[in-house]
């Protein structure tokens, strides 16, 4: 099975993939989409959006998970990520992909054990759990994997019908 985790974004979108069988992760990885900052938002978002097909055309992920909308005082920055995700959520249904989604808090817990950890916290624990060697560059790559991994441990561990048990949302 494999799983990509998004950590949307208009500047950088993250991406992480984990090639599971049987419980076990046979390989991990992550990278970013950089979107050109001299685009307005729609040409970031057509970007975003051939970068994502190719992504997906080139893994064939079986299943998207998607980090939900951190809700901070900045509404305008919570509206501009909503786009990116939407954009993101597009590409996986037009590839037919199943997609979940969890917060940035459920994500924290479930790599640091802390739901408020800091983003240098999950980049070294995702590292570690991940046994990743070469040092994730990217938090936003970080993330990304983080929020697969999310996903990958809640299956692990028996919870494989998620939507309907309330562990993750299907969107």
């Amino acid at each position: 099975m494999i799983i990509i985790g998004f950590d949307p974004g208009t500047r950088v979108c993250g991406y992480g993939i984990i090639q599971s069988e049987k419980q076990r992760i046979l390989a991990a990885g992550c990278d970013i989409i950089k979107l050109n900052p001299k685009l307005k938002l729609s040409g970031k978002l057509a970007e975003l959006s051939k970068a994502l097909s190719a992504v997906l055309d080139d893994y064939k992920p079986d299943i998207a998970v998607v980090e939900t909308i951190f809700y901070g005082k900045n509404i305008q920055s919570s509206i501009t990520l909503a786009h990116a995700r939407g954009v993101i959520l597009q590409a996986c249904a037009l590839s037919n992909i199943r997609v979940f989604e969890y917060s940035p808090r459920e994500v924290k817990k479930a790599v640091t054990g802390n739901g408020n950890g800091s983003k240098s916290q999950v980049r070294a624990m995702i590292q570690k759990i991940i046994g990743l060697t070469a040092p994730i560059e990217s938090e936003d790559a970080s993330d990304a994997l983080s929020v697969a991994y999310t996903h990958f441990n809640k299956m692990k561990f028996g919870k494989f019908n998620l939507v309907e048990e309330g562990y993750a949302k299907e969107t």
